[in-house]
């Protein structure tokens, strides 16, 4: 911890900590505040919130700015995406092949609106069209790693030196929006058309609200840990190799499907020839442990916000997040629940929905997680939205921003 020209630098250890103590702080304000679990809003994102707040109220007042070593964040990542690859198998794939491309065509289709509101608000407030791309695709579901890879070209090829600044601003404000907006819309479904779960059974991520007794074993855990770490290998030599042949990936889908795999193929072989590696054992221990750290990376995501960076473009940025917001809302409301069945697992994927479409995949899994939690599980939500939010929609972005690019230049 280093105090350097009003910068006070917390190294990953005391990060790691603090977004522990965030994550606590944010599941007791859930506890003492009914409305809070009401709107499924994310322990996480309310300890995040709170911090990040609390550091811009004295960056304001006394002029020292906090900034974070993220590093154990990116690691966080990893764990929860591997966690969920294992939670899955090929037949659930099969199983999820129709939903999944109507929720991926569904997507593409809103992308597109995203672009054209930004581009919309951008033109209205006198700025370049391309502008209004930053407000889209580039940030709200392309999230701040988009944003921060397409700053320079748009600050080398189209002269908007605040590209970055605007970049992160935008997927900040939507962030903290699709944090708040995807549990309420789940809740709102829910209880609206009376839905309750096709299945039972243990969650995905954690285990519900009302879950009380839970047992885990060193075995159980340490057999969850090992199958984590042996998926991570696979998937980072998986990634390696598609890099070589000219395909960038996050590290955190190619450990996705390699977790997938593992569960499909070695875990019925192995289940059968050694006994004692029970594989239900760990279900568990492999479901708090995506819950840990899924919870972790969101604290950290939150709480490291810089809030003060981007007052100086709240204007316009306002106003686009604004109109991003009521548009997908509304798609959520109005078109993804009626196309993907208005179901209960349509609901959740709903609050999915509301996270990827102006956050991130991790944001759309803690919004599923909340809603899960309460109301019950919902695998085939957890097997189709990551694939569509961390895979396939990383690749139509890339090819979707560089195609607006060239039509507005």
């Amino acid at each position: 911890m280093e105090l350097i020209e009003n910068t006070l630098a917390l190294q990953s250890f005391f990060t790691v900590t603090l977004a522990i103590l965030v994550l606590f702080i944010g599941k007791g304000l859930n506890l003492h505040f009914s409305v809070l679990r009401d709107f499924n809003i994310p322990e996480p994102v309310v300890g995040g919130l709170l911090f990040s707040i609390l550091f811009a109220i004295v960056h304001f007042s006394i002029g020292i700015s906090v900034e974070f070593d993220l590093k154990a964040r990116d690691i966080m990542l990893v764990y929860f995406f591997t966690t969920i690859g294992l939670n899955s198998n090929v037949m659930d794939l099969v199983k999820g092949g129709k939903p999944l491309v109507i929720l991926l065509a569904a997507t593409i289709f809103y992308m597109i609106i995203q672009n054209a509101v930004g581009i919309s608000i951008a033109s209205l407030f006198g700025l370049e069209p391309v502008v209004g791309l930053l407000g889209g695709t580039v940030s709200l579901i392309g999230g701040h790693g988009t944003a921060i890879a397409w700053a320079p070209t748009f600050v080398e090829k189209y002269g908007i030196h605040n590209a970055m600044e605007m970049g992160i601003a935008c997927a900040t404000f939507g962030l903290i929006l699709a944090s708040l907006m995807g549990g309420p819309i789940a809740s709102y479904l829910i209880k609206k058309h009376d839905l309750k779960p096709t299945e039972s059974g243990a969650q995905d991520v954690g285990i519900a609200y009302d879950e009380k007794n839970t047992q885990i074993d060193y075995f159980a855990f340490l057999h969850a840990i090992l199958s984590i770490h042996i998926s991570i290998v696979i998937g980072f030599f998986l990634n390696e190799s598609l890099e070589e042949a000219g395909l960038k990936l996050p590290l955190f889908v190619t450990c996705l499907f390699a977790g997938i795999l593992i569960s499909s193929f070695v875990k019925p072989t192995v289940s059968k020839k050694l006994q004692w590696l029970d594989w239900k054992a760990q279900k568990t221990a492999m479901a708090l442990i995506a819950d840990i750290s899924l919870g972790i990376f969101l604290s950290m995501s939150l709480m490291s916000m810089q809030l003060w960076v981007i007052v100086d473009l709240a204007g316009p940025i306002l106003a686009i997040i604004t109109a991003q917001f009521v548009v997908a809302a509304s798609i959520t409301l109005f078109l993804i629940f009626k196309i993907m069945g208005r179901t209960y697992d349509a609901a959740v994927i709903c609050s999915g929905f509301g996270g990827i479409s102006l956050g991130s995949t991790a944001t759309a899994m803690a919004n599923m997680t909340a809603v899960t939690h309460r109301y019950g599980p919902s695998h085939l939500a957890f097997v189709i939205v990551p694939l569509v939010c961390a895979f396939f929609v990383d690749l139509v972005n890339v090819v979707l921003i560089q195609t607006l690019l060239n039509q507005l230049s």
